[in-house]
């Protein structure tokens, strides 16, 4: 893919995307936005792939969110406008994967880096990362990411995250509900590795279904979400690999999937 900010890896079944810019500590720059974007294109179009890992090869940082460079440049506002699409091209490429995500917060993550964080099914950090939406301080404000954080947070947290820009640790993110687990810094890799294991195992054709499904749904009526949804249990029953789940269950044997 000629990619030159992030390194990208596929093994049994997991595609890991590291974001490589440690000298920049993974500013998201519009390289590096185009580089996850063609990462996660390629992840959703190699059968091979059943889960996604994100991650960072930095140290200490995760993300710290974005290139404050390019909001000071001195170029046309239209230029700034279509970079800045890019994180909703992003934001929407990982909910509409088709493949379930997993967040490998190794490090901090601030900023436009939270959103891209959430935008991931799932997050495991590191017991020292820290989360936060320092754009206040700096003159900015989180204006995109908020759709995210208002998503996966209570209002009056997301008020002040976005309002003070204040850090918090990663076991008040995971007590707010940002993160789904946190774990000891030794413990991270095996951690995360498990849960990438464990996402990889399942049915390739119903977890693409119930992704789809749970990205489609979450913005709709109540009313009008149990009527799509009944309709894709009535697709999934229709499916091999449902059948075989459940025989499996039933002889007390691992299922194996054709995804059909």
């Amino acid at each position: 893919m000629g990619l030159t900010t992030l390194r990208y890896d596929v093994q049994d079944h997991v595609a890991t995307i590291a974001m490589d810019r440690p000298e920049a500590r993974n500013a998201l720059s519009d390289e590096l936005l185009d580089d996850l974007l063609a990462a996660f294109a390629q992840a959703r179009e190699d059968a091979v792939v059943r889960a996604v890992v994100l991650t960072s090869t930095h140290e200490k940082v995760f993300s710290a969110g974005g290139d404050l460079k390019g909001f000071a440049a001195d170029v046309p506002l239209i230029g700034k406008h279509f970079a800045t699409a890019k994180f909703v091209q992003l934001f929407q490429a990982i909910g509409a994967l088709g493949k379930p995500t997993l967040c490998a917060a190794n490090g901090h993550v601030l900023a436009g880096a939270l959103g891209l964080a959430l935008a991931c099914d799932l997050i495991v950090a590191k017991q020292s990362a820290r989360f936060g939406t320092p754009e206040i301080n700096v003159g900015v404000f989180p204006f995109m990411i908020m759709a995210l954080i208002y998503r996966n947070v209570g209002r009056k947290k997301t008020n002040e995250l976005l309002l003070l820009g204040e850090q918090i640790s990663a076991a008040e993110a995971e007590r707010i509900g940002i993160v789904n687990k946190v774990v000891p810094d030794a413990e991270f890799e095996a951690a995360v590795a498990g849960w990438a294991s464990a996402l990889a195992a399942k049915s390739p054709l119903l977890m693409r279904m119930g992704k789809d499904a749970m990205y489609r749904q979450q913005d709709m009526p109540f009313a009008d979400a149990l009527e799509y949804l009944q309709a894709q249990l009535s697709l999934a029953f229709s499916t091999d690999d449902i059948q075989e789940g459940v025989k499996a269950f039933m002889e007390k044997r691992e299922p194996v999937w054709t995804g059909h």
